[in-house]
């Protein structure tokens, strides 16, 4: 099992990631691959479902959960506001940290469990879907809610199914190592 040069990095000073030129970088370019995302829209009765989550589903699995965590939030974030942040602001703020919290279980269930890419990625789709789609209930209530978990599912399932399989390509390469 190859480990990427930011979770050397991490092992290097004891568990304290030093926010380097590097680290920076490589959060910048994913969060610029998921405003590419927040513009590829999955129709839906909001607007905001897009691909822009699934760099920081990637992000969270090859660099760590914080990175992926950042990027994720952010990505969502940016797709939301290219439609006007239809469900207001607070609650795409929700939205967005749940997000970077599935980022971070993904990460976590990813590393610690047997069969845990497959497992993680239909825990962040299934907890994407159904649980964040509870913060559309103040606005919509359970008709917008129900209205939406086609659309979730698909997009969750995408964003994390094209991160996952990006990951494995190039897992042990040189682009992952330092």
């Amino acid at each position: 099992m190859s480990t990427s040069s930011l979770e050397k990095e991490d092992l290097q000073t004891g568990g304290k990631k030093k926010w380097s030129v590097k680290r920076v970088a490589i959060v910048a370019v994913f969060i610029a691959l998921s405003a590419v995302g927040a513009m590829i829209k999955i129709p839906s009765p909001i607007g905001s479902i897009g691909l822009d989550s699934c760099p920081g589903y990637f992000c969270a699995i090859a660099f760590g959960g914080v990175e992926g965590a950042l990027v994720i939030a952010i990505g969502h974030l940016l797709s939301a506001a290219v439609v006007g942040f239809p469900l207001t602001i607070p609650i795409h703020l929700g939205i967005a940290v749940t997000m970077a919290l599935w980022a971070l279980i993904l990460r976590f269930i990813s590393k610690k469990v047997k069969f845990g890419l497959v497992i993680g990625v239909v825990v962040a789709t299934l907890l994407n879907t159904f649980a964040t789609g509870l913060l559309l209930l103040p606005v919509g209530g359970w008709a917008l809610y129900v209205a939406n978990i086609p659309s979730l599912l698909i997009a969750s399932a995408v964003n994390t199914i094209l991160a996952a399989i990006a990951y494995k390509a190039v897992k042990g390469s040189k682009l992952l190592a330092e």
